[in-house]
């Protein structure tokens, strides 16, 4: 006799329309949940067998009786307006049958959902789960005693799908309880049922739904509530990925876990459960050759948890995460992805999330320790695919207070002359920003006086002062993009009252950014560093500033602003307006 999971072994669906569940079969006919037509009756693409014309083809004589044998057709009358006109039928038959007609179709009116029917849904659908484990309860060892309760509770399963058109029944959809019982099936014997839920919540969470904000809390905080992401958890250890099914059973709980992680708070609340990041850490080690849909989703879950949450980078450092992700990191420090592959997108997750860890000051000193500077320097010298992400690495490992050991490491390492060499090649716009923020960490971060500040002086002042020279040309390429943007600016402010002007002071700086005013200020950091240190470097930037009749007044005018736009209160912002102070003291 069959087991009842072999029974339930269906189809099911990515509802998500951001990435669907890759199958080896077609992904239209497999994994999708099934909508219901305004009858409530599940909505079908198949054709029923077209019996009567296999039937037909099969009989080659006159269907029905033999005629008489003194039968003439001329005998029969031309009875144009007789009972015979119109298909057989008297007329006041034929109106009957259209009076009939009509009711059946007002019958079929499209079913109204609204707040009774979530009741009615509510009902129906507590009797079907309550059914379904007392028949469960009874008949244990005899499925074929409770399988039709299980077919009636996984076709109500997949009616809600409906749901996800009508977000404004979520809060009433939650106040009857329902979500609970939908949750409570994440625990259901069959891990077919289980499988169900977690996908229609993954319906009725995704981002491409159109619910308010209330609507789509009220929806999760009653998830939550009923300890969803326990759940996850105990089906993401019982699925065995061998198997096709359960395989988009793990695909389908990332995706509820990536629509949760939308939400910063949410996300906190999955990156704090310890068992959630373990299996994903344990997920994006597996050796896949090549790497599966489900290993880059895990990855790509990991990015999205940690960018959205302090709290959740710090566990997963104190998981050896850094260390984990460096060794992963390693296998592409000269071999490329295939482009536009999964594991393409799995390299770039394991770099934004390498990334999220640099910026914390625990992390640095992870990735300090677990030889990252040295993995980004190789990167640097024989990636192609890694260079320009190692090198983002570094930009953020060297930045705020906490950079100072990655510096002087970098220093240790013999960095500088690759770092440098690279500056002075033709590069793309984002690694420029990355080296001028390497350049300026290395000047802030390294203590004056140390053989690692001499060394990095020294290669400013090489070769007649070239690297001075490009930073000048790189600032007026950065001032060309800028001017015309803060032209427009004014011409604007001059048009607007003073309470609008404030309304527009954030608009108007992002604006200045985009076109590159980040990257400007940046290099008059430089500029102004080099100018307090070295005399000889002194001369050579007002030297070049005179090529266009300018001076040392543009600089300081740079300083000043990003001074003057530090908020009095901004935390880990002193030190950087003590910097900033002194800095204008030698302009």
């Amino acid at each position: 006799m069959a087991s009842v999971d072999e029974l339930f072994k269906k189809p099911s669906s990515a509802a998500s329309s951001k990435r669907k569940f890759e199958s080896v079969r077609d992904p239209n006919e497999l994994y999708k949940a099934a909508k219901t037509d305004p009858n409530g009756d599940v909505k079908s693409k198949g054709k029923g067998a077209m019996v009567e014309d296999e039937e037909a083809e099969d009989d080659d004589g006159e269907a029905g009786p033999e005629l008489p044998p003194d039968f003439d057709e001329e005998d029969v009358p031309d009875d144009e307006e007789g009972r015979f006109f119109g298909g057989g039928m008297e007329r006041k038959t034929a109106q009957a049958m259209q009076y009939i007609d009509q009711q059946e179709e007002e019958d079929a009116a499209p079913e109204k959902f609204d707040s009774t029917w979530v009741r009615r849904f509510a009902l129906g659908f507590e009797k079907k789960i309550s059914k379904n484990a007392e028949l469960r309860a009874k008949f244990e060892n005899d499925p074929q005693k409770f399988m039709a309760s299980e077919a009636d509770l996984d076709t109500e399963i997949k009616s809600l799908s409906i749901l996800s058109e009508h977000p404004d029944l979520y809060e009433e959809f939650a106040k009857m309880g329902c979500v609970g019982s939908l949750v409570s099936l994440l625990s259901h014997e069959n891990a077919d049922i289980a499988i169900d839920a977690i996908q229609i919540m993954s319906e009725l969470t995704d981002e491409d739904i159109q619910a308010e904000q209330e609507q789509w809390d009220s929806l999760v905080n009653a998830m939550m509530d009923a300890d969803l992401i326990e759940l996850l958890t105990q089906n993401l250890s019982r699925l065995d990925e061998g198997s096709e099914t359960d395989r988009a059973g793990v695909y389908y709980v990332l995706s509820v876990l990536e629509n949760l992680g939308s939400q910063s708070s949410v996300a906190e609340k999955i990156g704090q459960d310890s068992t959630i990041l373990s299996w994903i850490l344990s997920r994006i080690q597996q050796k896949e050759a090549p790497v599966s849909q489900n290993k880059q989703y895990a990855a790509e879950i990991l990015a999205i948890l940690l960018q959205s949450s302090s709290k959740n980078r710090e566990k997963f450092a104190s998981l050896d995460g850094v260390d984990v992700l460096l060794q992963l990191l390693s296998q592409y420090r000269k071999r490329d992805p295939a482009k536009d592959s999964d594991e393409e997108e799995y390299v770039e997750n394991l770099f934004d999330t390498l990334i999220c860890l640099a910026d914390e000051d625990f992390g640095k000193d992870k990735f300090v320790q677990g030889e990252g500077i040295e993995l980004a320097l190789i990167m640097l010298k024989e990636g192609k695919f890694s260079k320009p992400r190692a090198l983002r690495v570094l930009d953020h490992a060297f930045g705020g207070v906490g950079g100072a050991p990655a510096c002087e490491k970098l220093v240790e390492a013999a960095g500088l002359r690759t770092v440098f060499g690279m500056f002075m090649k033709k590069q793309e716009s984002q690694n420029i920003e990355h080296f001028l923020g390497i350049f300026a960490s290395l000047l802030r971060l390294l203590p004056g006086g140390s053989a690692a500040r001499i060394r990095t002086l020294a290669k400013f002042m090489e070769k007649d002062y070239e690297k001075i020279d490009k930073l000048i040309k790189l600032r007026r390429e950065y001032a060309a993009r800028v001017a015309p943007v803060e032209q427009a600016i004014e011409k604007e402010r001059k048009s607007l009252s003073k309470e609008d002007q404030e309304y527009m002071a954030a608009e108007w700086l992002s604006r200045r950014f985009d076109a590159g005013l980040f990257s400007l200020q940046t290099i008059d950091v430089i500029l102004s560093w080099l100018v307090a240190e070295d005399d000889g470097a002194k001369k050579k930037i007002v030297s070049l500033l005179a090529d266009r009749d300018e001076d040392l007044s543009l600089v300081r005018g740079t300083l000043q602003e990003q001074l003057e736009g530090l908020g009095e209160e901004e935390p880990g912002q002193k030190d950087f307006k003590d910097m900033l102070s002194t800095l204008l003291q030698f302009l």
